[in-house]
């Protein structure tokens, strides 16, 4: 039996979900500026009768809706990240409420579509002037949005990768990877797919308002009524282009999609790099934004300690968790120009 306590090879499996996120400030500050629009907006119209001003509240409202999903999902990460229920933690929220957010803006656009085919089979009178004074409303709010969540934020975030390692070694052996204290990541919409689903929504209401006013004030000058509902449908088309690329990335994180193909040849250039080692399993995940699981299977006439082979992982790749499985090859070394 062990002598020794065994909080010393505990660690966490957090790799940064438990502190605030910079994304999550700024879906809180346009969740705000939205549900206040909503609120005015709803108001205004009905205390002045507007239909247009009505419609368009409620349209906020299904984008603060949006934007809640967002804010929920950071809280609810952040809460719950120490959470031993989660084997590897709660990043994969983010990428969960991410493909939320796509799902929503494919029923956005899909909304968009049936309304101007509607609109253009039976045309309805439309009243330009308080038409384009709410548009111009809607995209002022929606650029400030847009504004807040395209923010970049280049700091360093660091994940506090584990620090520790075991010392035992038998024909394979499983350990963390331990040999980092730190890694910076870029909280680019790259990495943060719930930010990215939350700026695509207000991206998309930007885009439908700058789109409804080219075509009112056409309708307005140039009597083209059809413009409106025509715009409608390039909005739509591309809506759904951007809800199917965040789509196809966050479901390939939900589903445990190999890393990017530059990351594992990194990995496997880094360990095969060294002695004769050859890598004949090789699997690198994303468990939280920027940050991967790696699992590795090494063969070499040379065995060292797993803690050796996870050193050889640079740093900046952003691999917090590795499992490492040694295997002794038995057989006589090639030697360079000798056939196999």
């Amino acid at each position: 039996m062990h002598q020794h306590t065994m909080d010393t090879w505990r660690h966490g499996h957090t790799f940064g979900q438990d502190r605030p996120r910079a994304g999550e400030r700024r879906t809180l500050l346009v969740l705000l500026l939205t549900a206040v629009t909503m609120v005015v907006e709803i108001g205004a119209g009905l205390a002045f009768g507007s239909v247009a001003l009505l419609a368009d509240g409620l349209h906020m409202g299904s984008h603060a809706a949006a934007l809640g999903i967002s804010a929920f999902a950071y809280a609810y990460a952040r809460r719950r990240a120490a959470d031993p229920r989660f084997a590897f933690g709660t990043g994969k929220v983010n990428a969960l409420a991410g493909y939320t957010g796509a799902v929503l803006l494919a029923a956005f656009a899909l909304a968009m579509v049936w309304e101007s085919i509607t609109r253009l089979v039976n045309p309805v009178p439309i009243t330009f002037g308080w038409a384009i004074a709410v548009a111009v409303v809607g995209l002022a709010v929606n650029a400030a949005s847009v504004l807040i969540l395209g923010i970049h934020d280049h700091g360093h975030h660091h994940h506090g990768h584990e620090a520790h390692d075991h010392g035992h070694h038998h024909g394979h052996d499983d350990h963390e990877h331990g040999h980092h204290d730190h890694d910076h990541e870029h909280h680019g919409h790259g990495h943060d797919l719930n930010l990215r689903a939350a700026y695509l929504h207000v991206m998309a209401d930007a885009l439908t308002s700058v789109l409804a006013i080219a075509a009112l004030l056409a309708g307005l000058f140039l009597g083209a009524w059809w413009m409106d509902p025509l715009m409608g449908l390039v909005g739509a088309a591309l809506v759904t282009h951007w809800s199917w690329g965040l789509l196809r990335d966050t479901s390939r994180i939900l589903l445990d999609h190999q890393a990017p193909e530059p990351v594992l040849r990194a990995v496997r250039e880094a360990i095969e790099g060294v002695a004769d080692n050859r890598l004949y399993d090789l699997h690198v995940w994303s468990v939280a934004p920027g940050v991967y699981a790696a699992a590795l299977g090494v063969v070499t006439h040379t065995p060292r300690p797993p803690e050796h082979y996870k050193a050889l992982i640079p740093e900046g790749l952003g691999v917090a968790h590795v499992t490492v499985e040694v295997q002794e090859c038995r057989e006589a070394p090639v030697l360079h120009g000798q056939a196999a």
